[in-house]
């Protein structure tokens, strides 16, 4: 072990927040020994400011309760921690853990229980990788490495601690961080890591909790590297654990979400991970209404029993939440109502609680390449930079395009007879076909031995013609 002085890794009390010192001041108050541990001393050594903090104690969750009375909760059953909220913060508390006395573990040897306390010595031996087994003292300025850890950074190198293969099998979730942080430390792996990292070795993920794969899958698409990591997770043969119905296959429409997702996180904008679960699982939704229009379902119900199909065969690899569920589907819904929206429906539309998630779907889509947009996308982002009279004449000149396309349609709807008479177009012709008939008509004589010749051509009705009336000698009103 060597003590390096937390000036010299540049690391200084002004970069961390008020909450963490809190919790490390209150727990050396009690007489316990207090460090900060993990991503946040990481991060703080590469200058990338971390998201949040982790302490490390050699008091047990018991004490830790003691120590913070109610502002203290302890959760878990397999590594049982201690949440300390700190204001709008929360600090994640563990004890130094020791080897397992009786290992609980699965068949293929994951960890089932670690509840086994011991030193600060055991416990970095106990973590995964190299890079995060740094322990910070603020208020001494000190930093313990066990491990050249602060070498392994400085060559950027991503390095597991012990035998790759039995860390992984104690906790396969392992081998997703390790894609994850070489992809967002741009660090590379380790040839030893490289190696086991086999069919057999990824298909261990079948055991994890597809709850804990899904908080998994939300670190991977928040952590501002997406794009980076995609490939990885194709060429390590993860992408086949992780979405059941998705082809391992890059495209256009993911790229560009991906590339988007990192430019938000990295303008310090907000993201939602369910947005991206939309994108991957958009082709598999296209695919599933295909299938039910075949059969003749309606547009509507054929949408609806997709998306139910599709995040129901999902969530046997990972569990998406119900909330996140709806919002991947009324994103889906949305697609179709902005690309032939009607015209007296587009002021709701654009008032929609999810019109941003869509029309930002939508866009990606069309900057893809996807002609099925309709070039709606441009139409409704113009539409959102007009004031309000500007939108009713844009609204107005679309519903006249809207209703010669309606029309359009409608006549190629129409129903064509198996028998098209002709039309005769010239009025000397529709006259001899007129004087024709008439002629045909008084012809006619009916062939019965009752009225022989009873209606012949000479027949007084036939020869009866109109008199014109003098209206001067008729007289109206009442007579006498």
């Amino acid at each position: 072990m060597q003590t390096l002085r937390a000036s010299k890794c540049g690391l200084s009390t002004t970069l961390l927040s008020p909450a963490i010192l809190d919790v490390i001041d209150h727990l050396s108050k009690a007489g316990y020994d207090a460090y900060i541990v993990g991503g946040s001393v990481r991060d703080l050594i590469l200058g990338e400011s971390p998201k949040d903090f982790d302490a490390v104690t050699n008091a047990t969750p018991a004490q830790i309760k003691q120590v913070f009375g109610r502002r203290c909760r302890i959760i878990g059953r397999r590594f049982e921690l201690a949440h300390v909220h700190c204001g709008r913060e929360l600090i994640e508390v563990a004890t130094f853990r020791a080897p397992p006395k009786k290992a609980v573990t699965s068949a293929t040897g994951m960890i089932l229980r670690d509840n086994n306390w011991g030193t600060i010595e055991q416990d970095f031996a106990r973590r995964d990788f190299s890079v995060n087994t740094l322990y910070y003292q603020p208020r001494k300025g000190i930093v313990l490495d066990f491990c050249h850890a602060y070498k392994d950074m400085q060559n950027r190198t991503l390095r597991l601690l012990g035998d790759a293969r039995q860390r992984f099998e104690e906790d396969p979730v392992r081998m997703l961080r390790t894609l994850r942080f070489a992809a967002k430390l741009d660090f590379k792996i380790e040839q030893s890591i490289i190696k086991i990292f086999d069919a057999a070795c990824v298909a261990q993920l079948r055991e994890v909790s597809p709850h804990r794969l899904y908080d998994e899958s939300q670190k991977m698409f928040s952590m501002g590297k997406l794009a980076a990591l995609l490939p990885m997770l194709i060429q390590f043969g993860i992408w086949q654990e992780m979405f059941a119905e998705v082809q391992p296959e890059i495209t256009s429409l993911m790229q560009k979400a991906a590339r988007n997702t990192d430019l938000r996180i990295a303008q310090g904008k907000s993201i939602n991970p369910a947005f991206f679960y939309a994108v991957l699982l958009w082709q598999p939704y296209l695919e599933r209404v295909a299938f039910y229009r075949a059969k003749g379902v309606v547009d509507a119900e054929a949408r609806s029993q997709a998306s139910i199909d599709v995040l129901k065969r999902q969530a046997t690899r990972t569990i998406i939440p119900r909330f996140s569920e709806m919002f991947i589907r009324e994103t889906w819904e949305m697609q179709a109502r902005l690309i032939t929206p009607k015209p007296q429906h587009i002021m709701q539309l654009a008032g929609h609680a999810r019109f941003r998630a869509g029309f930002d779907f939508l866009m990606l889509r069309e900057q893809s390449g996807d002609e099925g947009t309709q070039a709606m996308g441009q139409w409704w982002e113009s539409f959102q930079t007009l004031n309000n009279d500007a939108k009713e004449k844009h609204i107005a000149e679309y519903q006249r395009q809207y209703q010669r396309s309606r029309k359009k349609t409608n006549e190629q709807e129409v129903f064509t007879p198996l028998v098209v008479e002709t039309q005769v177009n010239s009025r000397a012709a529709r006259r001899a076909k007129q004087k024709a008939e008439t002629k045909q008509a008084r012809d006619v004589v009916v062939q019965h031995p009752s009225v022989d010749m009873a209606m012949s051509s000479s027949h007084p009705i036939l020869k009866r013609r109109r008199v014109q009336r003098d209206l001067a000698t008729v007289i109206f009103g009442p007579t006498q």
